[in-house]
């Protein structure tokens, strides 16, 4: 991964947006997550993914990239950008580099000409051998990461254990995360000390892994809030009926009340998400009434029975007008 193009990775352009590259991961997020595509490459692949959406989703660490290219985890804050091209033009047409810190010993600058060669200026910055001399950097803390964690609604309800496989510079890593019951969409879960590589004994850097709910088929959250929808028969709605309806936290009875049409909706508080310090979200079920495709004789006989005895019109209901 160290020598893909992250821009290229994640198809965009280098001057793309915050938002299209969050549009652009996520797109290519759900299509090679090994939970959905079962393709032996499909892993590789998102690895490849998320590293990109690593880096670029983050201002300071894109802008880092941008200077410095697959080097930029390695080279120290104050390196000047237009110094360090410079220098690496040089040593690449076989001239000589060397560095050394302004007399105030802030900053840094290269010097070219005879002296120290290339392999030798950047082994120094690199933990090489002018770092094992004594001419490195000194301990350098490793940066907070951050990386997107699909969760399905059920699995944000319940929470639980999860683990997860994340690339990182040489091959990739294995993490036991604790979801805690209720995360929200777009909370942030702290992993201490498992972000960037710091050198010299520094501290770690922090993971911060952001809880993302995925489109379910059943349900729609909103905040703590989930949204169903209760299929019901015309009888049911209309004489009322108490029902079964599923939540993410299991089943659960709704009573529905006579005359209820479609696009009613019906609330059962504290059905929601959980809400670990607080109270949990409510369940909102909206009825939609379900009709039969095919009617057995006394079904159909029962309802032209109906017809022919109610005087009940919808449309002259919805626009306000009264029965005759």
């Amino acid at each position: 991964m160290a020598d893909r193009d992250f821009y290229k990775v994640l198809g965009v352009p280098r001057t793309a947006s915050r938002e299209e590259i969050q549009r652009a991961y996520r797109k290519l997020a759900r299509s090679y997550h090994p939970d959905v595509n079962k393709d032996p490459s499909a892993e590789d692949r998102f690895k490849e993914v998320s590293e990109a959406y690593e880096v670029l989703s983050d201002p300071e660490t894109r802008r880092r990239y941008d200077a410095f290219g697959r080097d930029f985890r390695q080279v120290p804050e104050e390196v000047d950008p237009a110094e360090y091209a410079r220098a690496r033009a040089g040593a690449g047409t076989g001239g000589r580099a060397g560095w050394a810190r302004e007399p105030t010993g802030q900053g840094v600058r290269f010097e070219t000409g005879e002296g120290i060669d290339f392999e030798d200026l950047f082994g120094g910055m690199f933990g090489g051998r002018a770092g094992r001399a004594g001419r490195g950097w000194g301990p350098m803390p490793g940066a907070d990461q951050e990386a997107e964690l699909p969760l399905t609604v059920e699995e944000a309800y319940r929470g639980g254990h999860r683990t997860i496989t994340l690339p990182r510079a040489g091959g990739s890593r294995t993490l036991e995360v604790t979801i805690p019951p209720g995360v929200r969409d777009g909370q942030r879960i702290r992993l201490a000390d498992q972000g960037g590589e710091s050198t010299g004994g520094a501290k770690s850097g922090d993971l911060y892994l952001i809880a993302r709910i995925t489109d379910h088929p059943r349900y729609r959250v909103e905040g703590r809030d989930v949204h169903v929808q209760l299929p019901l028969t015309p009888s049911e709605a209309a004489l009322g009926a108490t029902v079964a309806v599923e939540t993410p936290g299991g089943e659960a009875k709704v009573t529905v009340p006579p005359g209820s049409s479609s696009g009613r909706r019906l609330r059962l508080r504290g059905q929601g998400m959980p809400h670990p310090r607080g109270a949990p979200g409510d369940l909102f079920a909206e009825v939609r009434i379900m009709v039969p495709r095919t009617l057995s004789a006394e079904e159909r006989r029962l309802y032209e029975q109906l017809a022919d005895v109610s005087s009940f019109d919808p449309r002259a209901e919805s626009e306000g007008r009264t029965r005759p």
